[in-house]
């Protein structure tokens, strides 16, 4: 998420980063989803607090995503106008389902997800199938041979800093797209916004 968030800085998104707590006390086992949420709304609480005026995407990696969308789908996050999945975890590892993102279909805001096409926590057919299912607020994009990680193996020739720059390339098109669609630009709009995650 470092890298994610120095190559936004560079495009004039500002980011917040944040832990949840059971990452904060050095656990392994993640926060029940309502902790979890809770955070999600405190950090997009703090981002709306630190710039006010500027308009907020929330998202985040793997687990901090899919807590996201679930917080969106129970109650709106306020001020904020897309989430942004990076490496949706729709189903554990070897275990296809899409009882995980059931909740997606709540969300009525713009997500755009981005998946590598080896990534062992969403078959890509599966994910195909949701996000077609959301209709046009939920786009796709692929990043080909990243894993969950976004690693790619050394015979497909792409570096870390390659894959980062395909991904904060495809956040800020589609940020202007999303703040293009979702109301008129105003001066307000103008100013660099700041994605949560």
């Amino acid at each position: 998420m470092a890298g994610v968030a120095d190559e936004l800085s560079a495009r004039d998104i500002a980011t917040l980063r944040y832990n949840f707590v059971y990452m904060e006390q050095g656990s392994k086992r993640p926060d029940n989803p309502k902790l979890a949420q809770l955070t999600v709304r405190a950090a997009v609480g703090q981002a709306a607090q630190l710039l006010p005026g500027v308009p907020l995407f929330a998202g985040g990696k793997s687990f901090g995503g899919r807590m996201t969308s679930q917080a969106q789908a129970e109650s709106p996050l306020k001020g904020v106008r897309g989430l942004i999945f990076l490496a949706f975890p729709l189903h554990p590892s070897g275990q296809p389902s899409t009882e995980r993102a059931k909740h997606l279909s709540n969300v009525q805001i713009p997500m755009l997800f981005l998946q590598g096409t080896r990534d062992a926590l969403a078959e890509l057919a599966l994910l195909e199938s949701v996000v077609g299912q959301l209709g046009p607020l939920a786009r796709l994009k692929l990043l080909q041979d990243a894993d969950h990680s976004f690693r790619r193996p050394a015979r497909s020739g792409g570096n870390g800093q390659a894959v980062y720059s395909e991904l904060d390339d495809s956040i800020a098109d589609w940020i202007s797209t999303a703040l293009a669609q979702n109301r008129p630009i105003t001066p307000v709009d103008s100013r660099p916004s700041a994605a949560v995650g």
